[in-house]
């Protein structure tokens, strides 16, 4: 166990998982007997939220990392070069990124279970402008494991001092110290108006991509609308054809009930009908039986009725 690898587990939890998190791996090296890590470790401060979307940000998006970067030492060196078309380049390029990285924060952040409001997500743009301005923000951003968000600088330091160093060129001697100070007199307030200047045109730059973006945020919000009246056209038809399938498969459901019922009535007169079907055969045989007993009695009876005939007729003949 090392301080790196606990801080990278930790600093990758959702932010209620956090100090339970923390507690466990301060018990861990407790019992591992490092105590100067568990000290380390338990001083880890939990993230706020804002600290915890840019967290979000570099871990599940990595590629984005790396053009962020490049683009912050750009804008550094534009800023020491002066270069102004360099730096209305970078300017907008910046912008764009920012706002694309933020967009991307904010539903990374939804899509984990923590929707961020508008003031978290400024200040996730707040971190990321200061990665662009601060070598030492964006070292500290590209670990993943920040506690709290950045402050982005006002305007980049390096400028100021790159730009008297040029304008100034050598030191001047002892011997020009009287005439010196007027002329760097002079410098500073040439360079304060440049200066001035430069954040002008970057304040109307960024001015007139605000506007555009808020154009295109209008049209996309126009065209979300249009979808979501167009969505719930579809969800009310949908609706109603969900109603017709109810009403039929109920009405569908009645009849089965009722030729059921039809069929239960059918099932047991049938079984009634057979029983009297078996009964009527058993009586048809019950009267066949004493048919033939009958007719055998009757032959019998004419049988000794003959010979009785016969006896009588005999008897009278020996008589006369």
């Amino acid at each position: 166990m090392d301080l790196d690898a606990v801080a990278d587990e930790l600093y990758a939890l959702r932010p209620e998982e956090f100090t339970s998190a923390r507690a466990s791996a301060v018990a861990a090296a407790r019992t591992a007997g490092d105590r100067e890590l568990a000290t380390r470790i338990g001083a880890l401060r939990k993230p706020s939220l804002a600290a915890w979307v840019s967290n979000l940000l570099v871990r599940s998006r990595p590629g984005e990392v790396e053009p962020l970067l490049r683009l912050g030492e750009g804008l550094r060196r534009a800023h020491q070069d002066l270069d102004g078309a360099q730096l209305r380049e970078l300017s907008r390029r910046q912008h764009a990124l920012i706002r694309a990285l933020s967009l991307q924060a904010r539903q990374l952040a939804a899509q984990a279970g923590h929707p961020i409001s508008e003031s978290v997500q400024r200040e996730v743009e707040n971190t990321l402008h200061a990665v662009l301005a601060d070598p030492a923000a964006a070292e500290a951003w590209a670990t993943g494991r920040l506690a709290k968000p950045l402050s982005a600088a006002v305007g980049f330091p390096a400028v100021a001092a790159g730009a008297r160093a040029r304008a100034g060129g050598s030191a001047p001697d002892e011997g020009d110290s009287a005439r010196g100070e007027p002329v760097k007199g002079r410098q500073a307030k040439d360079q304060q108006a440049e200066d001035q200047q430069a954040k002008d045109r970057q304040v109307k730059a960024q001015q007139v991509k605000d506007r555009k973006a808020e154009e295109r945020l209008r049209r996309r919000l126009t065209e979300a609308r249009r979808e979501a009246e167009a969505a719930d056209r579809e969800l009310r038809t949908v609706r109603e054809a969900a109603a017709d399938a109810d009403r039929a498969a109920q009405a569908a459901k009645e009849d089965v009930e009722r030729l059921q019922r039809r069929v239960d009535d059918l099932a047991e007169e049938l079984e009634r009908a057979r029983g009297e079907h078996q009964q009527a055969r058993f009586a048809e045989r019950t009267a066949r039986e004493q048919a033939r007993t009958a007719d055998r009695r009757v032959r019998e009876a004419s049988r000794r009725a003959a010979a009785a005939a016969a006896r009588l007729e005999r008897l009278a003949s020996t008589d006369s």
